[in-house]
């Protein structure tokens, strides 16, 4: 796996908010990943897990097709670890953020049910803006890699992208992710930015990542086939990222310890150097 985004690629990227890779990961390890995941939803971890199982107590008590997600995947999984500390996606995120460095902010593994031809809404993913999450950070320039584990388009619930919508900036509360009305949702935004609702699917070949700004509003529907649909998402940060003191809650502030201070950077064991790769 390797691959350095060209100029072109970066363009691309600042002028509409987000970017699609070329294949980067293969056949056999898109099959072991699959069973990372098959294992972490079965509530087989590496190591003990104890935090989790405390956490996700009803993880497979979920609605018949609601999204299912975990948290830091990689702190229970070494296949998860292994992708998303990849110095490759590291390199990758540093490229498009044109920062030096990147680190882990922290990743998810995602089962969306399939619901075949139930109609529900229950798979659905609401419009949302990753940064009205995390603007506990000191900077929006923060992107999410999204790796299909199967070929993924509208048909399976793949990811939609508001094209250019980086560009209208933190928009007012845009943390609507658990949201399943998508019309109501863009008609909201709309009206509040006033930009132009460029919808455009991310069409992935099992291995793609997608790549997205923090700022770059995005969702999806519900997953029409009868098989499950699963990814790996790692979100990045530039290396010396810290702690925005006025920002929203998250649980990764907790991470710093019990006094958190305003400027400290998210650099200790839970947020991993990614790129440049640390010394061995």
């Amino acid at each position: 796996m390797s691959y350095t985004p060209t100029a072109a690629d970066i363009e691309s990227y600042q002028a509409r908010g987000y970017w699609i890779s070329p294949k980067l990961v293969d056949d056999d390890r898109i099959a072991q990943l699959r069973r990372a995941l098959e294992r972490i939803f079965a509530g087989d971890f590496d190591g003990d897990g104890y935090s989790y199982r405390n956490q996700y107590p009803d993880l497979l008590l979920q609605e018949m097709f609601a999204v299912r997600k975990m948290m830091n995947g990689w702190w229970i999984n070494d296949e998860v670890r292994d992708i998303v500390c990849d110095p490759v996606f590291g390199r990758i995120a540093a490229a498009l953020m044109q920062t030096g460095s990147a680190r882990l902010w922290h990743d998810q593994v995602v089962l969306k049910p399939g619901a075949g031809t139930q109609e529900t809404v229950l798979g659905n993913v609401g419009w949302h803006q990753d940064y009205a999450y995390w603007n506990c950070t000191t900077t929006s320039n923060m992107t999410t890699a999204w790796l299909a584990l199967q070929d993924t388009d509208l048909n399976n619930g793949g990811m939609r992208s508001i094209v250019g919508s980086h560009k209208w900036g933190l928009v007012e509360e845009a943390s609507t992710f658990t949201e399943q009305d998508l019309d109501g949702l863009r008609d909201r935004y709309i009206g509040r930015t006033g930009g132009e609702w460029i919808d455009e699917p991310c069409v992935l070949q099992a291995g793609q990542v997608s790549f997205h700004h923090a700022l770059c509003f995005h969702g999806s529907g519900a997953n029409r086939t009868t098989a499950p649909r699963l990814s790996i998402i790692g979100h990045y940060m530039p290396g010396d990222c810290g702690f925005r003191a006025n920002g929203c809650y998250h649980s990764n502030v907790g991470l710093l310890g019990p006094r958190p201070r305003d400027g400290q950077p998210y650099d200790n064991d839970c947020f991993p150097l990614v790129y440049p790769a640390p010394a061995s």
